[in-house]
């Protein structure tokens, strides 16, 4: 891949906002597609966009393809649009909340964690 003129501060905003670690997020995912009568492979847990999250995360800069700059991009937006970064955490009220906290959560930033 060609790398673009601004990939290095995409790489940081990508790192800021995905404050899980690749082991925290993978947890995370398996913890999210379990039920009580089955649980999916740990690769196969999880949303696409969510376990393209943890693949990134497990990958060096150098390595990043197009649609990992894409995917990057998405997350970084989706989560400064949700998240006010400079004030959280944020204490958890209401199931909305809640529901907010998972849907962070699979794109790999927890909200509840400084």
């Amino acid at each position: 891949m060609a790398e673009p003129p601004d990939i290095d501060a995409l790489w940081e905003d990508f790192h800021r906002v995905v404050n899980m670690t690749s082991a925290e997020l993978a947890s995370w995912l398996r913890v999210r597609d379990a039920d009580e009568e089955a649980e999916p492979l740990p690769e196969e847990a999880g949303s696409p966009t969510g376990r393209h999250v943890l693949a990134i995360l497990q990958k060096r800069r150098t390595d990043l393809t197009d649609d990992d700059v894409r995917v990057m991009r998405r997350v970084v937006d989706t989560v400064v649009e949700l998240v006010d970064l400079e004030n959280e955490p944020e204490p958890e009220r209401t199931p909305e909340d809640t529901r907010r906290r998972h849907r962070l959560m699979t794109l790999g930033h927890d909200p509840l964690k400084p």
